[in-house]
């Protein structure tokens, strides 16, 4: 019995810690005179992705693995029709069933600025 008990508290001792540093390496949001695609990625993407497109602590910690947007080769074989259709529709319907879809937060000239802020990542990784 006693075991147990040592076992349940190890274990929310390690969910607080892991909590804790969910908060502590949370990205910061954008300046307010940020391009609108850059507000609209912190808003809806950095949560999964991260701010510089390689992924987040929320995300592994859930045990999510998003696509690594800062990946320059994985990201010059996706066409933006592609990535416009992936964030408006979702992952579901190509199989990548985590990705949400954000059609209908977005409007279409808001999802191609999202796009082109996303390629941006890529190309700062250099």
């Amino acid at each position: 019995m006693r075991r147990i008990g040592l076992a349940a508290g190890f274990l929310a001792v390690l969910s607080l810690a892991a909590i804790l540093i969910a908060i502590f390496l949370h990205d910061a949001p954008p300046p307010p005179d940020a391009p609108t695609g850059r507000e609209r990625y912190a808003r809806f993407c950095a949560s999964c992705h991260g701010g510089s497109g390689r992924g987040s602590w929320n995300a592994t910690l859930s045990l999510i693995r998003p696509g690594n947007l800062a990946d320059r080769s994985r990201m010059q074989g996706l066409t933006d029709q592609y990535l416009a259709d992936l964030i408006k529709h979702g992952g579901a319907p190509i199989g990548k069933p985590g990705m949400p879809a954000f059609g209908f937060h977005l409007t279409d000239d808001e999802v191609r600025e999202l796009v082109t802020y996303v390629r941006t990542l890529s190309a700062a990784a250099r």
